[in-house]
């Protein structure tokens, strides 16, 4: 690899702190302990507030629209987001809306999502894995679910959890290294 990869690991939680904000922070990590990589992490209770009230993303304010410029541009996405009503956070799914239809195809996407109990898990196949299916993005197949039992706080103690996100890590790497390498234009048709 001769360029560092560019992630940008993006929480949907909408409180602070967050274990959605943690696990995305511990995926980033355990990417980075892997490869040259420079990390962005994008909080929605950063950002939330300025999003709220645009309808079109000529509406956004300039740090908004540096946001998603880091999202379109990444190598590698980790995105994260707390179960709400069965579904991702509303304001996640509206971050989503402004990026540009064809600006995902072909990258690489880990997902990510937290919940009170295992029955939401199913939160990455049936809600995640869609929206960014219908970017044509690269969804990767090992998504990392964390409930509360696997944090004290907000602290990963589960050491089942912390195998799945370095399983997720090294699974990960060579998908963006075959993605980074690939013309986007290749990819669009």
């Amino acid at each position: 690899m001769t360029a560092r990869y560019r992630v940008v690991a993006v929480s949907g939680s909408l409180h602070e702190p967050s274990k959605t904000t943690a696990l995305v922070r511990a995926i980033a990590a355990a990417v980075s302990e892997r490869a040259e990589v420079d990390v962005e992490v994008i909080e929605l209770t950063d950002i939330g507030p300025q999003l709220s009230g645009a309808l079109r993303r000529d509406q956004l304010p300039a740090a908004i629209e540096d946001k998603l410029r880091a999202i379109e541009t990444a190598d590698l996405l980790i995105v994260g987001s707390p179960v709400y009503r069965a579904s991702f956070t509303g304001l996640f799914k509206h971050l989503f809306d402004f990026v540009g239809q064809y600006e995902l195809v072909g990258k690489p996407v880990l997902l990510a999502a937290t919940g009170g109990g295992e029955r939401h898990a199913l939160i990455i196949e049936h809600q995640l894995r869609p929206l960014f299916s219908f970017f044509q993005a690269l969804t990767l197949p090992l998504g990392v679910y964390a409930s509360d039992t696997d944090f004290n706080g907000y602290v990963i103690e589960s050491e089942v959890l912390h195998a799945r996100i370095a399983l997720a890590a090294e699974r990960a790497l060579p998908l963006v290294g075959y993605a980074a390498s690939r013309p986007v234009d290749l990819l669009v048709g």
